[in-house]
């Protein structure tokens, strides 16, 4: 995870870790590398996707980074024979060329695509893979609803910035990569998860998206946020046959691998 004004909660990351665990291993399933020596996990989070690389390449070394000392703490508690680090993703590099970058549900929290992915790509050994998984969602209810939210509180000013903008369209990211590489597949995917109920999804929204809406604010305007950001949920997503909500999802995956 990206830093933010608080740290990350793996608690709340890992109420949702199927569901979030889910578009890894669809993106890991199309890394196409038999035996990677390094394989790094940027942005991993607790360690969930760490653990799948792990099991898919147990001879290589496998080792995450990330930003938030919770999560690395939790990581480390999960997977105590793997290297975890405290590091941001913008300026780390490696202390040797990487067969396997992996960045899971990360790369959205962070500026400048044109240059970063491009350096991090650079990262790579010859022949190595660069596996990326974003959310782009900032379209979808459950983040339109954080923003018209926002600018409708009184405090509309302290959230000016609060909102994560939209992903640049796959043209960009395809052109931004293929001089540079023997491969480079592009593609989305939009999940539909069904959960309890339409608080459900604002717990999970609460740990990533809706984060950056709430850390700026006191207790009595969090509340004031939340009350009328859930009531907006209820209304977006209504109950199906059975009781339970669907919250779609669209995600971007890329899979880029070096000459």
């Amino acid at each position: 995870m990206q830093k933010t004004t608080k740290d990350w909660s793996a608690q709340k990351y890992l109420q949702f870790e199927n569901e979030r665990t889910r578009p890894a291993r669809d993106l890991l399933a199309q890394v196409p590398l038999e035996n990677p020596r390094r394989v790094v996990d940027i942005g991993c989070g607790p360690g969930n996707s760490t653990e799948l690389l792990a099991a898919r390449w147990p001879q290589a070394r496998v080792s995450g980074i990330d930003s938030s000392p919770d999560m690395i703490d939790k990581a480390r508690k999960r997977l105590p024979g793997l290297d975890f680090s405290l590091a941001d993703i913008a300026p780390w590099t490696p202390d040797a060329p990487v067969d396997v970058l992996f960045a899971n549900a990360v790369l959205q929290w962070l500026p400048g695509h044109e240059t970063l992915l491009p350096r991090l790509f650079g990262l790579l050994a010859p022949g190595g893979v660069m596996a990326i998984q974003m959310p782009d969602n900032v379209s979808e209810p459950s983040h339109q609803l954080m923003r018209e939210t926002a600018a409708a509180m009184p405090f509309a000013a302290k959230l000016a910035n609060a909102a994560r903008p939209p992903l640049p369209p796959v043209g960009f990211y395809y052109d931004l990569l293929a001089p540079h590489a023997a491969l480079v597949d592009v593609w989305h995917i939009a999940y539909n998860h069904p959960l309890a109920d339409a608080k459900a999804i604002v717990d999970w929204v609460s740990s990533t998206g809706l984060k950056p809406f709430l850390d700026p604010l006191g207790a009595d305007e969090q509340e004031k946020f939340l009350a009328a950001y859930s009531a907006g949920i209820a209304e977006a997503y209504p109950p199906r046959a059975d009781g339970r909500v669907l919250l779609r999802f669209p995600r971007l995956f890329i899979v880029a691998q070096r000459a």
